[in-house]
């Protein structure tokens, strides 16, 4: 499929747009569709997809547009992890993946990559591949939701459409960080801050990664010459808790006790759930950047599938553009 031609939902947003760019860098022939912009009040996978089935005007549309492609990826969504208004939220990552892969296989294109994320599964010690969700928040819910929406959408299409049934596959990314990300911006204030800190010795694994690496394994995916797993990883970079802190902060940070860390996370859940989960996503957020969390990313590592780490460079960067010094106490390594 190297020869293939791509289209992009969400071009022009911050993953799409770095997609955009990967497949130009590598002379892949792409073309940029905007995604409708969707809601509804639907809360389960059943309503989702009969409500994306009547969405004939925007199916017809969006088949139309996928003419002549082998490839198509859905870059698009909400990325609002705080956000609590479901209907958009789940228009967005749950309704819209549903028309796109109905219009995929109307129009005869042969893979589908759809983005979402490894918050679907939430708290759990690793994160894998398995159909498994725990969502924790409006966000991820949104995102769990819209993943049982394809594959059972997959099942349907092999079952009634075996001859012409998309290739769906379900990319969970990590905790993305990039230029003119609010989140990496962030996450550099802190660590460059007095309350830059770690749980324990911070060896723990960090889902932080970079858009470039997660482009570049975009492209790996649709390239790819053999079957695709239905639902698939994006490759850890190599950070640890520790290594990214002092990278988005140039400055070494606490190591505050595993018990502490631990109670302070569970305080924050609790109330958190009083005030309808409105602070679970930050909460979550914290206890990634103290613990980190365990990823299995074996089919990659298996399949040679594994892009250019540059987590590193992302984080750095982010601290430069702080405008901030180094802290004199750090040894550059």
């Amino acid at each position: 499929m190297s020869e293939s031609r791509w289209k992009v939902i969400g071009a022009s947003g911050f993953v799409g747009s770095s997609i955009v760019a990967r497949l130009n860098a590598e002379g892949i022939s792409v073309d940029p569709i905007e995604a409708p912009r969707l809601a509804t009040r639907a809360l389960d996978v059943d309503s989702i997809i009969d409500e994306a089935d009547q969405l004939e005007g925007i199916i017809d549309s969006l088949a139309e547009a996928f003419a002549g492609a082998q490839v198509v990826v859905n870059a698009a969504g909400l990325a609002a992890p705080n956000m609590q208004d479901l209907p958009p939220l789940v228009g967005a990552t749950a309704l819209l993946p549903a028309v796109i892969a109905i219009a995929a296989q109307r129009t005869g294109v042969r893979r589908v990559i759809h983005l979402s994320s490894a918050a679907v599964q939430g708290p759990r010690l690793v994160l894998d591949d398995s159909e498994e969700t725990n969502p924790f928040s409006a966000y991820s819910f949104s995102k769990a939701l819209g993943e049982e929406a394809l594959l059972d959408l997959q099942d349907y299409f092999l079952e009634e459409h075996p001859d012409c049934a998309p290739e769906l596959c379900i990319l969970r990314a990590t905790s993305v960080q990039g230029r003119g990300r609010r989140t990496t911006e962030l996450f550099a204030k802190i660590a460059s801050s007095p309350f830059a800190s770690v749980a324990g010795a911070g060896t723990g694994k960090s889902p932080v990664s970079s858009v470039h690496a997660l482009a570049e394994f975009v492209v790996m995916l649709g390239t790819f010459p053999g079957e695709l797993p239905t639902i698939v990883l994006q490759p850890w970079e190599g950070a640890t808790v520790a290594s990214a802190s002092l990278d988005a902060g140039r400055r070494k940070p606490l190591h505050l006790p595993e018990w502490l860390c631990r109670a302070a996370v569970k305080a924050g859940y609790t109330v958190s759930e009083l005030m309808n989960d409105k602070f679970s996503g930050s909460v979550r957020k914290v206890e990634v950047m103290w613990f980190g969390q365990g990823i299995d990313d074996s089919w990659a590592r298996e399949n040679g599938l594994l892009p250019t780490p540059r987590v590193r460079e992302v984080l750095r960067n982010a601290h430069t553009a702080l405008g901030k010094k180094k802290d004199r106490r750090f040894d550059k390594n």
